[in-house]
């Protein structure tokens, strides 16, 4: 019995010497599977609310705004004996508990009201168009994305009421800008005064190729801005008011949803039924080479290894994990997602946890 004694002691002491240490390596362990499981639902979060869109559903965006998770580890001994008069009826006891607890505490908050307009209504500003170009990402691709027209010349949109084909300066206005980038010449600064703020953009650097110096001439002549101009003030708007300026009309958000979700291909038997559209194609598709930024498939099966798969009604939507472009664009979706959250400021949830 003394043995069993000692035995339980230890345990104890070990259950209790781990619960002092528990709370470091969780971090580890937690960090990365929070990580993991926050990224793969928003992921599916988007590719349903474009599915949604394209279905004519309404979409709904979820913020996870904070994790909050504790742990407790609780370990009890309890240990008794009586002894009699007579021998052979003394009397001992001996048990044990223990308790492991794992709480997390999730908060959400949906896109909703005064946030929802701000955040998917207004307007990218044209300053965020040319820094997101500046600062690496391809121009052609943040063009046809972001901007419905640049200096009056119209880009393709695929669904609502608005949609057409694109005029065959605009993918020559993306390419030529692409080569130009990637050369390092396209510079932007921010200007402000008391009462305006604008981006101005600069395409000029000394000793430059003489391919280069075409690429520049071509894209001043596509936009119609002066040859000598050396800095190009870049503003909202259909048309420029001179030709230094780079007038651009860019989308909201929402506008980009619903155009990247117009592309999504949907089983012939639900456009049959009814229940969705036909995807839209128009007479200049072929002559400026449109491809859908993001190839998003359907099948009744679920697919085997996606980069992003959802249900919605008897169909499965996804992304193919060995589509590097649709991969890239939609995680882009996602950043320019971030960046127009023009919402305020989150108030941190107050959340009491114990400590015994």
């Amino acid at each position: 019995m003394l043995r069993a004694a000692i035995g339980w002691l230890c345990l104890s002491a070990l259950l209790l010497a781990g619960c002092a240490s528990m709370g470091p390596p969780t971090i580890a362990r937690d960090r990365f599977d929070y990580d993991r499981a926050v990224t793969t639902s928003w992921k599916r979060m988007m590719l349903l609310n474009l599915v949604k869109l394209r279905y004519g559903d309404t979409p709904m965006f979820l913020d996870v705004a904070s994790i909050i998770n504790s742990y407790s580890l609780e370990a009890q001994i309890s240990l008794g004996a009586g002894f009699a008069e007579t021998p052979g009826f003394d009397t001992g006891s001996i048990g044990g508990a223990g308790r492991y607890a794992d709480k997390p505490t999730i908060t959400y908050n949906p896109l909703l009201g005064e946030r929802f307009t701000r955040s998917l209504m207004t307007p990218i500003s044209p300053g965020v168009v040319v820094s997101l170009i500046q600062s690496g990402w391809a121009a052609d691709a943040v063009l046809q994305m972001m901007v419905s027209s640049i200096n009056g010349v119209q880009n393709r949109f695929g669904g609502g009421a608005r949609a057409r084909g694109a005029d065959p300066e605009f993918q020559k206005i993306g390419a030529t800008l692409r080569r130009i980038q990637a050369s390092g010449v396209v510079g932007m600064r921010v200007e402000k005064t008391k009462e305006n703020e604008w981006a101005v953009m600069t395409l000029h650097r000394k000793n430059i190729t003489p391919e280069l110096q075409e690429d520049i001439r071509t894209l001043r002549g596509l936009l119609g801005i002066r040859q000598d101009a050396k800095d190009i003030r870049v503003v909202y708007g259909s048309a420029p008011q001179n030709d230094e300026e780079l007038a651009m009309v860019t989308r909201s958000f929402l506008e980009i949803l619903i155009d990247t979700a117009a592309s999504i291909e949907v089983p012939e038997a639900h456009v049959a039924e009814g229940s969705v559209t036909r995807t839209a194609a128009f007479d200049t598709d072929a002559a400026v080479g449109y491809q859908p930024m993001v190839r998003i498939r359907s099948g009744r099966d679920k697919p085997e290894n996606p980069f992003v798969a959802i249900p919605y009604g008897d169909h499965w939507f996804w992304i193919e994990n060995r589509d590097y472009r649709s991969k890239q664009i939609f995680s882009f979706l996602m950043i320019i997602f971030s960046l127009t959250d023009a919402g305020p400021a989150k108030g941190t949830p107050i959340v009491t946890i114990p400590a015994g």
